[in-house]
């Protein structure tokens, strides 16, 4: 049996909201195992950890370029302490122009690093050392992605713009299409818009991590079971769900933002006619600033504790 100890509880409530002694049993019934006691005490209903979980945040910028043909995009992060390092010029540009490198490397953030920095002495990695150094602040380069296609168009959205191609959530979309490249760009921008909205996990149900599915499945159905329902209906309970979770994380099945009432797979039904020819979401990448990073939290309290104590 695991040690529940304070700071495992603590990291519990941070990411799910629930309270402190449901956190507690939610640990000592999975063995102080951090996911499945989120999933617990969704089962249960107390804690809504799709929303709590993305609360994550760190300072900096997110970068993207579209090359001239149109057929590829990159996106970038790069991350500092402060959002005041993210309204300087000199850290701007910087992104701005790893942007466009990172387009050069395929999105390969190891060959980006090595990369000459344009109208400096040393590389993209030798210029952000001395960044660091001019302006003060801790920074890296955090990661970076590339999306192309054979006959379409690449198209790019930047939400929160501090100046053209930078931001803070990022979005490239692919589409495959035959048919006319200026409507097709129109298109993408839509859904570029739409993806940094709503934040989808594939674009096909088909697509989706089966280990993501299966998750929810589980969790759905121990819900389902609460009920006291028997099991035929559980079953019938769980796939109704399901088609429910596909509809809030699947590209295709999500409700339009632009209209708010179509679903993505009819628009792009409905674009064919108007672009003449068939257009398939080939992929989408969504970059937003400081996902998945947790932000240091001071304890006042333990630093004048450890400057009394001398320690």
């Amino acid at each position: 049996m695991a040690e529940i100890t304070a700071a495992l509880v603590k990291q519990l409530r941070d990411k799910t909201g629930a309270g402190m002694m449901d956190c507690k049993k939610a640990l000592a019934e999975n063995d102080g195992d951090i996911d499945a006691a989120v999933d617990w005490l969704r089962t249960k209903g107390l804690a809504a950890a799709a929303k709590k979980a993305g609360r994550v945040a760190s300072e900096g910028l997110v970068g993207v370029a579209v090359s001239d043909d149109g057929k590829s995009g990159a996106l970038i992060e790069i991350n500092a302490e402060t959002d005041f390092v993210a309204r300087n010029d000199t850290f701007q540009a910087f992104v701005s122009r790893c942007a466009t490198l990172a387009l050069e490397s395929g999105g390969d953030i190891d060959q980006l690093a090595g990369m000459a920095y344009p109208g400096g002495d040393g590389t993209v990695q030798d210029h952000l050392v001395n960044l660091v150094a001019t302006i003060g602040e801790n920074m890296q380069l955090r990661r970076a992605g590339a999306i192309s296609v054979d006959d379409g168009v690449v198209a790019s959205y930047m939400h929160s713009a501090a100046a053209p191609g930078i931001g803070k959530i990022g979005v490239l979309v692919a589409l495959e299409s035959t048919g006319d490249k200026e409507k097709l760009a129109a298109l993408g921008k839509q859904l570029a818009m739409h993806v940094a909205a709503t934040k989808p996990e594939a674009v096909s149900v088909a697509d989706l991590d089966q280990a993501l599915v299966e998750r929810e499945r589980n969790v759905l159905a121990e819900q389902a079971r609460e009920s006291g329902k028997p099991e035929e209906i559980i079953a019938k309970m769980v796939e109704g769900r399901l088609r429910k979770f596909y509809e809030e994380v699947v590209l295709a099945e999500q409700t339009f933002v632009i209209d708010g009432e179509t679903r993505v797979a009819k628009v792009l039904e409905g674009a064919a006619k108007d672009v003449g020819g068939p257009v398939e979401v080939a992929g989408f990448m969504r970059f937003g600033l400081g996902e998945g990073i947790d932000k240091k939290e001071d304890d006042f309290a333990a630093e004048v504790a450890a400057m009394a104590s001398g320690s």
